[in-house]
C-alpha cells in the first residue's frame, strides 16, 4: 500500500462558523472550489437532508465519478470526507480522508488546519510519491480557493 499523508494550515478571514459551513455544504464547493488546474469538476451530494456524518456524495473527476461520505462532522470545529475509487468488481484503488480542524483567531478570523490522507492499493501504490505532488497540488489549490471565496 502507498500512503501519503498531508498537512496544511491557513489563515481565512472569516468567523469559524461562517468557514465551517463553507466546508459542509457539498453542493456550493460548486460555486467556490477550483476546477482549473484540478482534478475535481463538480459535487453532488446524493443523500437527502443537511450534512451530518453518514451524508453521501459523488464527485466528479478527471479520473471519473468517485462516490464518498461524510465520517466526521462536529461543527464548528471538525468536518472530515472520505472518497474512494473502485474498480468494476468494488476492489478499492485509492481512498482519501480529507479533513478540517477549524479554530477561531478573534472574531472574524479562522485557523483552518488541512489535512489529507491518501492511500493507494496495487499498482497505483508504485505511483505514490507522485500522488503525493498532486495530492499536495490539489489540497494548496482547495485551500487558496477557500481563502478567495471570502475575499
Amino acid at each position: 500500500m502507498g500512503d501519503v499523508e498531508l498537512h496544511l494550515t491557513r489563515t481565512v478571514r472569516a468567523p469559524v462558523a461562517e468557514v465551517f459551513a463553507r466546508l459542509a455544504d457539498i453542493e456550493g464547493h460548486n460555486e467556490w472550489m477550483p476546477t482549473r488546474g484540478s482534478i475535481r469538476r463538480r459535487s453532488t451530494q446524493t443523500s437527502p437532508g443537511p450534512p451530518g456524518v453518514g451524508t453521501t456524495y459523488e464527485d466528479v473527476t478527471i479520473m471519473g465519478r468517485m462516490p464518498g461520505e461524510v465520517v466526521e462532522f462536529g461543527p464548528p470545529r471538525r468536518l472530515v470526507y472520505h472518497w474512494w475509487d473502485s474498480t468494476a468488481s468494488g476492489k478499492v484503488k485509492t481512498e482519501g480522508w480529507p479533513g478540517y480542524t477549524l479554530e477561531p483567531s478573534g472574531a472574524r478570523e479562522t485557523v483552518v488546519h488541512h489535512d489529507a490522507r491518501l492511500r493507494a492499493t496495487g499498482v497505483r501504490a508504485l505511483a505514490t510519491p507522485v500522488l503525493k505532488l498532486v495530492a499536495r497540488r490539489e489540497r494548496t489549490a482547495v485551500l487558496d480557493a477557500l481563502e478567495k471565496s471570502f475575499s
